[in-house]
């Protein structure tokens, strides 16, 4: 494993990062909860990415409606590994059932920070990230709420998910004119199949100094090769739990793009799902991949992409076989 600057701060993260978003639910979806991994199978999993060298861990208050932090807090406590971890949390989705129980709002802000370092067992977060954007809220105030907690010494550095380009670019104008503590990272979905923080993110996190840590880097598995169009699938996979985000890959093109990579990988003498991982963490710009193993052995595959060394050029000629055999 080795180790990247997360932007342009001091902090350092590993090249991968651990998705914490199946512990004891399947993301922030409320009617899920308790469908994920359970304890003894999120504390081997957190265990074994130690063990790798993985020392960036991801969560967010919503994830497992809070099972998910617990189950960190609990694992950190017994193991002794607070130091040895960049914690990361999030905050934006409902953790409750009151008007102000959700969103980027002071009052949310302060209150859902003090709930998930009480869950984590943990008096700070390196990581505090604004999950989604809230067209309700102000945007100066979620940078002022968020610059006290980091003047307060509870939250080391922030950073935003699931943001345009445009509203980040706002962000940042507003914490550089009026002093505050502004995005150092930004994590939005990044894949070979759904490319879409090429247009501007990218290229704006690249002239900001921000750090790059894209979700989803297997699109759900799809780039694993584990589904198929006109197939069912498999047992406890994400597509049976929860479909949704996923359902505009259900497509001919997406699959004759799937055989694609799947022909490429041959070539390499690698599994479909580590030339996948590789062509994300090896983009010039992207700091750590968040990958979401759901046991032990799922993590050969992630062990397997950081021997795969793509060029450029590789990771171009990836992509157009896929976009020929997907037209």
């Amino acid at each position: 494993m080795d180790y990247q600057r997360f932007g342009r701060t001091g902090l350092r993260v590993s090249r991968l990062g651990l998705g914490c978003g199946g512990f004891g639910g399947v993301g922030s979806e409320p009617s899920l909860a308790g469908r994920g991994e359970d304890e003894a199978a999120a504390f081997a999993i957190m265990d074994r990415a130690l063990e790798l060298g993985i020392t960036y861990f991801d969560t967010a208050d919503s994830y497992g409606g809070g099972r998910s932090e617990e189950m960190i807090g609990r694992w950190l406590r017994a193991r002794g590994t607070r130091d040895q971890v960049v914690l990361s949390t999030k905050v934006f989705n409902r953790t409750g059932p009151g008007p102000n129980d959700a969103g980027l709002s002071r009052r949310h802000v302060m209150r859902a920070v003090e709930d998930s370092l009480r869950r984590l067992q943990t008096d700070w977060l390196d990581l505090y990230v604004t999950h989604e954007d809230d067209p309700e809220t102000p945007l100066d105030e979620t940078l002022r709420a968020l610059d006290d907690l980091v003047h307060q010494g509870k939250v080391r550095y922030v950073g935003a998910s699931n943001i345009e380009a445009w509203r980040l670019t706002r962000a940042l104008w507003i914490s550089d004119r009026l002093g505050l503590a502004r995005y150092d990272g930004v994590q939005n979905e990044y894949n070979l199949l759904h490319r879409g923080i090429e247009a501007e993110v990218l290229p704006l996190a690249a002239d900001q100094g921000l750090a790059v840590t894209p979700f989803s880097p297997l699109a759900g598995g799809f780039l694993t090769g584990k589904y198929a169009l006109d197939a069912e699938h498999p047992p406890g996979s994400r597509m049976t739990l929860r479909p949704e985000p996923y359902a505009d890959l259900m497509t001919r093109p997406t699959f004759r793009a799937i055989d694609a990579l799947r022909a490429e990988a041959a070539e390499w003498g690698v599994s479909m799902g580590a030339l996948a991982l590789a062509w994300v963490h090896r983009h010039p710009r992207v700091t750590a991949a968040i990958i979401g193993p759901r046991s032990r052995a799922q993590f050969e595959v992630a062990v397997e992409s950081l021997q795969v060394t793509l060029t450029p050029e590789d990771r171009d000629s990836i992509v157009s076989r896929m976009e020929a055999a997907r037209a």
